[in-house]
This record gives structure tokens, sequence and C-alpha cells, in this order.
């Protein structure tokens, strides 16, 4: 089970899908998104718990 984070979900007007394999990667990933293209400066602990708030599992495809 993977995880899945939609940037609208954390209040952003934006498309973008963040898919990991764990939570720390997801987190990671989401971070980074958000300060390369939202500008967010820094990544505060209320800015994690509203991504982790909407963090979602979902199966991981295989190929």
């Amino acid at each position: 089970m993977g995880k899945v984070i939609r940037c609208r979900d954390v209040g952003f007007d934006c498309e973008g899908v963040i898919k990991a394999e764990t939570e720390k990667e997801a987190l990671t990933l989401a971070a980074d998104h958000a300060k390369t293209v939202h500008g967010v400066k820094e990544i505060t602990p209320e800015i994690v718990q509203k991504i982790k708030s909407v963090m979602r599992d979902e199966p991981v495809a295989t190929h």
C-alpha cells in the first residue's frame, strides 16, 4: 500500500499528485513540491499535520 497526497486537498489550487511507497517519502516529496512549485519557504509542523491529514493509502502499481 502506497501513500498519495493530492495538492488540492492540502489547500492549493494545483492538480499535483504525489505518490510514494512510504509516509516519510511522501512527506519529503510534498515538502519539495511546496517549496519549488508554491514558493513555501518553511515547512512548519502545522503544514506537516495538514499534509498527513489528507494523505491516503493507495495500492502501489506493480510492473
